[in-house]
């Protein structure tokens, strides 16, 4: 299969009548009696799920990029045609405004539990909402994190917006090249051990068993020192760091401090000094966009790979 470039696909069935469909959304269903008109996403990796899916007429922006993160030329493009309605979360005011009918975003990607901008503060005035598959463990209980929590998103936004066919179809492509991949892949004995590092000094903001990475190590040979850790993306101390004493550690770049910052806190810190990733200098760099569920997912799993077993 031919993989779609990020914002030039073309809504196959744009404006076409779509019989009522039901999805699954965290822990309700939702029905949507014809494709939506005036979509939202939040954050860049929900945002290019809509653009891979070729959705873009069916969008009157987006929300929650430009406060945190660069976009690369690729996501540039993408989004040329849109307007970002908020740089950070949106209020349900940004939203009612633009006119929207549905809003695609997470909890901790655009929603908070109890806040102002939740499925149901927005249902009275028409915006229906789905709620990202990583976020669920959020507001409830929910398998550890995988790659079909990834591809179940993209099949259910295909439902909703009438290109179901397409979404399976990018579906099943990704699946093939990510088994091909594995295929060739010739990982050590045993998994690395690996922690992901994604800001924080005091106490590092890290990934648990319920975040994306889990799901991304695992698929390129490693295993997270923190599958134990029941949260999603959370803070530790590093005591614990050090006990787990990871192999290789995983940065997460976005926002005002750099990747290489990170690294350098991390060697130049004589607490972490005696972890085995931080002794043989073992660090490989995940743009956010990769790091979190969305259609740049099997181009992180080969840039681990990459790194754990490389020459």
């Amino acid at each position: 299969m031919k993989r779609l470039a990020i914002g030039l696909a073309t809504t196959l069935f744009a404006g076409s009548a779509l019989a009522q469909t039901t999805v699954k959304s965290c822990d309700r269903e939702v029905t949507f009696d014809a494709p939506p008109k005036a979509a939202v996403s939040n954050d860049v990796n929900l945002t290019e799920m809509m653009l891979v899916l070729g959705l873009r007429d069916h969008m009157v922006g987006y929300t929650g990029i430009s406060g945190w993160k660069t976009l690369d030329e690729e996501m540039r493009d993408g989004v040329s045609e849109l307007t970002e309605l908020s740089a950070k979360y949106p209020t349900k005011e940004v939203l009612i405004g633009a006119d929207a009918d549905f809003y695609f975003a997470g909890w901790n990607y655009g929603m908070k539990v109890g806040g102002e901008v939740t499925p149901e503060t927005l249902e009275p005035f028409g915006i229906q909402v789905y709620e990202l598959t990583e976020s669920c463990i959020h507001i409830g209980e929910k398998p550890k994190v995988s790659m079909a929590d990834m591809y179940d998103d993209l099949i259910n936004l295909g439902k909703i917006f009438g290109v179901e066919d397409q979404a399976h179809d990018l579906v099943a492509g990704y699946k093939a090249e990510l088994d091909s991949y594995k295929s060739s892949l010739r990982p050590g004995d045993k998994p690395l051990k690996i922690f992901v590092y994604d800001s924080g000094e005091d106490k590092p903001f890290t990934a648990g068993r319920f975040a994306m990475p889990t799901a991304l190590i695992e698929a390129a040979g490693g295993v997270n020192v923190l599958d134990d850790f029941e949260k999603s993306w959370a803070k530790i101390d590093w005591e614990t760091v050090v006990e787990k004493d990871p192999e290789f550690i995983v940065i997460v770049n976005y926002g005002n401090v750099t990747a290489e910052q990170k690294r350098d806190f991390m060697m130049q810190n004589p607490a972490l000094a005696e972890i085995d990733a931080v002794r043989n200098d073992r660090f490989v760099t995940l743009e956010y966009v990769e790091a979190t569920p969305g259609p740049r997912n099997i181009k992180a799993i080969k840039k681990l790979a990459e790194a754990f077993w490389g020459e």
